[in-house]
């Protein structure tokens, strides 16, 4: 065989790979969640606390600004999943936005018209006026039905917080259950059991959807308030740190190998955690079915969403910076995973 031979030999091996690869490309699907950071209108609403994010309030809230937020979302939010999938995130799960209308001018923006995104949102009880909502790409994901899951303490019927969302669908065929969560914050000396609280919450919607097909799959996305190893999320939801421990009706973290390499979502006086977490059920780690699979997870810690000075150096990029404006993104970088089949 001469050097001809071999050479189109090598090209035509090149063009088989390339082929195979963008045709596995198409088939990838990304799957985010991404707290807005106080993605407040400056309409001031009576219903709820939200004076700061007015022009007279604490940020002095204005229309200029609110629209450099929105643009800046838009540009983070379209940039999720590159440069492994051109698509943007097909299924994204946010938090602390305050109403539809945000969501609504967010998906308005130029740089996310093209994805034609669609919204599910329902008005949450917080007393900040936050939810949390579900964006969606109808040419990937069809939804068939949503719910929400309220924070009903018995002992403290007064406390009141974000709802859950629950997001049910398809992709690519197959149904997907996605649970988008904003767990109570850290404030206060037993928190924690409200986050503990929230994690039966949870739990009880994942039971009860494996008791409707043991073999559902369920995405269990938001900001926890808590980290992989905190018991909310390793005693009441029992999500696992390996693949091989998850049991049948089980949860795999996707998210606590990062966790253990020192790598979070966001970062607080000298400390990173990750209370972003995507949490899968088992069936979607099956290697042996034809359906819909969980290859990766991600924390999009893209340069652009990092602060490169000052005291936060190396930290998300947020809108605020000691009471002052710095035309940011949020003190959050958004996590997500990839699905293929």
């Amino acid at each position: 065989m001469n050097y001809k031979h071999i050479s189109c030999i090598f090209l035509l091996l090149l063009f088989v790979v390339h082929t195979s690869f963008a045709q596995t490309n198409r088939r990838v699907y990304p799957i985010a969640f991404y707290n807005l950071e106080n993605l407040y209108d400056p309409v001031k609403d009576s219903t709820i606390n939200d004076d700061e994010f007015t022009p007279k309030g604490a940020n002095t809230w204005t229309e200029a600004k609110y629209q450099q937020k929105i643009k800046n979302m838009a540009r983070a939010i379209r940039a999720i999943g590159s440069p492994s999938s051109s698509l943007g995130p097909i299924a994204l799960g946010v938090a602390e936005i305050e109403n539809r209308r945000v969501l609504e001018d967010l998906t308005r923006d130029p740089q996310l018209r093209e994805l034609g995104l669609k919204i599910v949102h329902h008005d949450s009880p917080d007393r900040r006026g936050v939810d949390v909502g579900f964006l969606y790409n109808p040419e990937f994901f069809t939804p068939f039905n949503d719910k929400v899951h309220p924070f009903n303490l018995p002992e403290n019927p007064g406390f009141k917080t974000r709802d859950q969302l629950l997001v049910s669908g398809t992709i690519a065929g197959d149904t997907v259950h996605i649970i988008v969560n904003h767990w109570p914050s850290r404030y206060g000396n037993k928190s924690s059991e409200l986050r503990e609280f929230a994690a039966g919450i949870t739990k009880g919607i994942c039971d009860s959807l494996y008791r409707e097909n043991p073999e559902a799959k369920i995405i269990i996305m938001g900001d926890l308030n808590d980290d992989p190893k905190d018991k909310s999320v390793r005693e009441v939801l029992q999500a696992k740190k390996n693949p091989q421990d998850v049991p049948a009706q089980g949860l795999y973290n996707t998210m606590w190998k990062f966790y253990d390499k020192g790598i979070g979502s966001l970062g607080y006086q000298g400390q990173w955690n990750l209370f972003d977490q995507i949490i899968i059920s088992r069936p979607l780690l099956d290697n042996k079915n034809k359906g819909l699979r969980f290859v990766k997870a991600e924390i999009f810690n893209r340069d652009f969403l990092v602060q490169q000075e000052g005291r936060n150096k190396g930290y998300p990029h947020r809108t605020f910076s000691g009471g002052v404006f710095i035309n940011g993104y949020s003190d959050h970088f958004p996590t997500l995973i990839y699905l293929v089949k």
